[in-house]
C-alpha cells in the first residue's frame, strides 16, 4: 500500500477528517443547558456588550486561531482551490492543538481577489484572537497580510511567509557562531525569489545581516537593478548594482546559500566555488536544491547543512514556530505579531539548540546522540521544551514593544505552560519550586553512567540540587568532556582512599549483621549503593539517588541495611503519582511490601499522606479491596477495613480514610456519595491503598497505561533519610523529578 493509500484511508476512517469540537463545560442536566445556552447565556452577552474585552473572560475567543486559506499556493499542489485545501487546514489545527493546546476552525474561502479575501477575513475578528493565513499565493499574500495587519486589532501571520523565515533563521544564528562568522559580515544567496523566500531574506536583516550582502535569484538569474522594471516591488526591495547571471555566477565565495525554490538546481561543484566552512539550507520540498549527501561531499571543511527533510539533520520545521508565537501572542492579548516578537522566537530556538537534550526526544529519533554541532542546530519539534521557552519569549518581546494588551509574570507563565502539557508536570512544578529554595547535596549512585550525568547537570543548571557522582572520576570527567557539558561537578570515587571511613562506618553498622571489616571495606569500594547510603547516614549528603542499572530490590537493600526506616516507621513502601487530565492519584504500594498486614497498610497510608502534601494535595486515603464495607468478610478483606478502623482511631491523622472498598467506589463520585453516603469520604480518593503488592503493581500499571496517565516514581517513603530506588531504563527527567522530591524530603527533616 503506497503513502497516498494510506493516507486516504487515515482521512476516511469514521469520523471523516482530522478534528472535531469538544465541550469544556458540563452538559449532563437540564440546568447545565440551561448555563451553556437559553437562558443562561443572556448573562456573558449583557456583560460583553457593556464591556467588550470581557469576550475573552467568557468566550473561547483568546484561545481560538482561525486558519483563513483560498488554497491557491498549496505546498506541492498548487493552486488546488478551497476545498481541496482543506485537508491542509484540517491539518494546520492539528498541529496547533498538538504542540500549543490552542483551538483552531479551519476557513477555506472560495475567493481569489485579494479585497475579497481581506474584507471576507476582517469580517472575522469578533470569532478569533488570531489569524494565520495560509497557502496563499505570491504576491496577492503579502497585500493581504499587510492590509489585515493594519486594519485588525488581533494577530495576522502568513506563515508561509514567516514561518521558514523564522525557523531558518534560528539555525542561521547557530550556524555562524559555529562557522565563526558574524552575521553581519555574511554573503547569502537566495535560490527563489517567492513569499517565503523574500520573507526570509527580510528576517535576516532583522537578525543583522547586511541587506546590501544579499544576493536574490528566481528562474531568470540574479535579481540586478537593471531588471528592475521586470519584476514585482517586493522583489525589487532586494535588486543588487551587479553584473547579470545565474545562480552559480552568485554562488561564488558566498557564506550563505538559502534554497527556497526547485529540487536539483545546485551542484557540488556550486558549492566548492562558496566561502570556506559554507552554510547551506536546501529547503525545497520535498527534495532540496542539493541532496544532503552530495552537499556534504562536495567539500573538505565543514558544511553546515539544513533542509525540509525529517530525514536529515537540521530539518527547518515550521511547526518551531507558528504553535509557540501564536501562544506567547494570545496569552497577552498581543494586537499583532511583531518584528520583535518574531526575533525573539528564533533566538529562543537558537538558545534552546544548545541545552541539553531529553531523553524522549532522543528516543523519538532513533537514540540518536543529539548534541549542539553542525549536526544539530534547530530544536526537534517533538521537544516539549518549546512550548515553555518561545512562547515566553514571544509574550515578553509582545509586552515590551507595546503591543500586548495585558501582562504575564513569567516564572508564572511558564508554570501555566508546563500545566498545558500534562498535570503531571504541574505537580512537579510545585517540587520543583521547593526544592529551588533550599537545594540540598543528592549523591547519584552509578554517577559513571550518561543519564545520571546529564541530570546531575541539569540538577545544578536548574538550581534544583547539589550533586554528587559516585563513580570513576576519569571516566565521568571523559564522559562530561564528550557531552560538552559545561559544568564541574563533585565527584566521589570509589577507589580513593580517603574514603576508607565509610568502609569503617558500614563496618560499625553491619557488624552485628554479618559484615567483617574486610567485606564492609570491599563493598564501599565495589558498590556505589552502600557508599552512596552510608554518605547519606553519615550526614555528608543529604538524599541518595539509585537503582537506575539495577534490579529493584538489590537497588534498594543496601540503604534499607545502612540508613534504614524512619523512628516513626517500621516499613518502606514504594508510591507513584498518576497524573491524569483533570486529577491526580497516589498509589501505594507497588514496590516494596508483599503482603502486608493492617498495620503496614494504616503506616504505608500515613506516609503516603504525607508525600501527597508534598506536592500541595489534601490527601483523602481509600483502603482498597474487592468488597464495599463488608459485603465480604474474609481474611483478605478485613485487613484493609481494620487498617481504616487504626487511621480513623488515631489521633495524629488529619485526613479523611475509609474501607475496604472497590476502586470504583474510592474514584467514582457517584458510586461514593449516592450509593454508599455513609463513607468517611466526601469527596473521590487521591490516596489509594492496594492490600498488596500484587494488586498494587498491576492497579497503577493499569491505571498509567489504559488510563494514560502520566507517572511520577516510584518514590520511596518511610526512610530515616531520602532514598529513592529509580526504575531500570528511566529518563533523564525521571532523575531529576526524583531528585527534586529527595532535595524536598531532606528540608523537611
Amino acid at each position: 500500500m503506497t503513502l497516498e493509500d494510506d493516507s486516504l484511508e487515515y482521512h476516511e476512517a469514521d469520523p471523516p477528517g482530522k478534528i472535531e469540537i469538544a465541550t469544556t463545560k458540563p452538559t449532563n442536566t437540564q440546568r447545565d443547558l440551561s448555563l451553556a445556552y437559553s437562558p443562561g447565556v443572556a448573562g456573558p452577552c449583557r456583560a460583553i456588550d457593556e464591556n467588550p474585552d470581557d469576550v475573552y473572560r467568557y468566550t473561547a475567543k483568546g484561545n481560538l486561531v482561525g486558519v483563513v486559506s483560498n488554497g491557491s499556493a498549496v505546498l506541492g499542489l498548487g493552486d488546488i482551490g478551497a476545498s481541496a485545501s482543506k485537508p491542509v487546514m484540517e491539518g494546520k489545527g492539528v498541529l496547533f492543538k498538538r504542540f500549543a493546546d490552542i483551538d483552531v476552525f479551519d476557513i477555506e474561502l472560495d475567493l481569489e481577489d485579494p479585497e475579497s479575501m481581506i474584507a471576507a477575513t476582517k469580517a472575522m475578528e469578533p470569532t478569533f484572537g488570531g489569524i494565520n493565513l495560509e497557502d496563499i499565493k505570491a504576491p496577492e499574500c503579502f497585500q493581504i497580510e499587510e492590509t489585515l495587519r493594519e486594519e485588525m486589532s488581533i494577530p495576522v501571520f502568513h506563515d508561509d511567509q514567516h514561518g521558514t523565515a523564522i525557523i531558518s533563521g534560528a539555525g542561521l544564528l547557530n550556524a555562524a557562531e559555529l562557522a565563526g562568522k558574524e552575521l553581519d559580515e555574511l554573503d547569502v544567496v537566495f535560490s527563489g525569489a517567492g513569499a517565503s523566500a523574500i520573507a526570509t531574506a527580510r528576517f535576516y536583516v532583522s537578525l543583522g545581516v547586511q541587506r546590501e550582502n544579499i544576493t536574490m535569484c528566481d528562474s531568470s538569474g540574479i535579481i540586478t537593478e537593471s531588471r528592475s522594471e521586470e519584476v514585482n516591488e517586493y522583489k525589487r526591495q532586494f535588486a543588487r548594482d551587479l553584473p547579470e547571471g545565474d545562480l552559480a555566477d552568485a554562488m561564488e565565495d558566498a557564506d550563505v546559500l538559502v534554497g527556497l525554490s526547485v529540487a536539483g538546481i545546485v551542484s557540488p561543484e556550486m558549492v566548492r566555488s562558496m566561502a570556506a566552512d559554507p552554510i547551506i539550507f536546501a529547503m525545497a520540498n520535498p527534495d532540496p536544491e542539493i541532496t544532503y549527501e552530495d552537499a556534504k561531499s562536495a567539500r573538505d571543511d565543514t558544511v553546515i547543512m539544513a533542509t525540509g527533510r525529517s530525514d536529515y539533520p537540521n530539518q527547518v520545521n515550521n511547526v518551531l514556530g507558528f504553535p509557540f508565537i501564536f501562544r506567547g501572542a494570545l496569552d497577552v492579548r498581543a494586537t499583532e505579531i511583531n518584528e520583535e516578537m518574531k526575533v525573539a522566537c528564533a533566538e529562543a530556538l537558537a538558545d534552546l539548540a544548545k541545552q541539553d537534550v531529553p531523553d524522549a526526544v532522543r528516543k523519538g529519533y532513533g537514540d540518536q546522540p543529539l548534541q549542539f554541532g553542525s549536526e544539530y542546530i534547530l530544536p526537534k519539534p517533538i521537544d516539549p521544551r518549546v512550548l515553555f521557552e518561545v512562547a515566553p519569549a514571544v509574550a515578553q518581546a509582545a509586552i515590551s514593544s507595546d503591543v500586548a494588551r495585558r501582562e504575564v509574570e513569567l516564572d508564572e507563565y511558564k508554570e501555566q505552560l508546563e500545566a498545558r502539557l500534562g498535570k503531571s508536570r504541574e505537580m512537579m512544578r510545585v517540587v520543583l519550586n521547593k526544592a529551588r529554595s533550599d537545594p540540598k547535596r543528592v549523591a547519584l549512585a552509578e554517577g559513571e553512567d550518561e543519564k545520571m550525568i546529564r541530570a546531575a547537570y541539569q540538577m545544578e543548571e536548574e538550581g534544583i540540587a547539589q550533586p554528587v557522582l559516585i563513580g570513576d572520576r576519569e571516566e565521568i570527567e571523559t564522559t562530561i568532556r564528550q557531552l560538552g557539558l559545561a559544568f564541574d561537578p563533585d565527584v566521589v570515587d570509589l577507589s580513593e582512599a580517603e574514603y576508607d571511613e565509610y568502609a569503617e562506618r558500614l563496618y560499625d553498622l553491619r557488624q552485628r549483621k554479618g559484615f567483617t571489616r574486610s567485606e564492609a571495606a570491599d563493598m564501599i569500594r565495589r558498590d556505589s549503593n552502600y557508599l552512596g547510603s552510608v554518605m547519606v547516614e553519615a550526614g555528608d549528603a543529604d538524599a541518595l539517588l539509585t537503582g537506575l542499572t539495577h534490579h529493584y530490590p538489590s537497588a534498594l537493600r543496601p540503604p534499607l541495611q545502612t540508613i534504614g526506616t524512619a523512628e516513626d516507621a517500621n516499613y518502606a513502601a514504594g508510591v507513584y503519582l498518576l497524573a491524569f487530565k483533570d486529577r491526580v492519584v497516589f498509589c501505594a504500594d507497588a514496590t516494596v511490601n508483599q503482603n502486608p498486614d493492617e498495620d503496614v497498610l494504616a503506616e504505608v497510608t500515613r506516609h503516603t499522606a504525607q508525600l501527597a502534601r508534598r506536592f500541595n494535595v489534601e490527601p483523602r486515603a481509600a483502603m482498597l479491596s474487592y468488597s464495599n464495607f463488608g459485603s465480604v468478610d474474609n481474611e483478605g478483606t478485613r485487613k484493609p477495613r481494620e487498617a481504616a478502623r487504626i487511621l480513623r482511631r488515631d489521633p495524629d491523622v488529619d485526613f479523611p480514610v475509609d474501607g475496604e472498598m472497590q476502586a470504583d467506589t474510592a474514584v467514582v463520585e457517584e458510586i461514593l456519595n449516592g450509593t454508599y453516603d455513609f463513607a468517611e469520604l466526601e469527596e473521590p480518593a487521591n490516596v489509594l491503598v492496594f492490600p498488596n503488592l500484587e494488586a498494587g503493581n498491576i492497579g497503577y500499571k493499569l491505571l498509567q497505561r489504559l488510563g494514560g496517565a502520566e507517572a511520577i516514581g516510584p518514590m520511596l517513603v518511610g526512610m530515616d533519610k531520602p532514598v529513592h530506588v529509580l526504575q531500570r531504563g528511566d529518563e533523564v527527567k525521571d532523575i531529576v523529578n526524583l531528585a527534586a522530591v529527595a532535595v524536598v524530603d531532606a528540608q523537611q527533616q
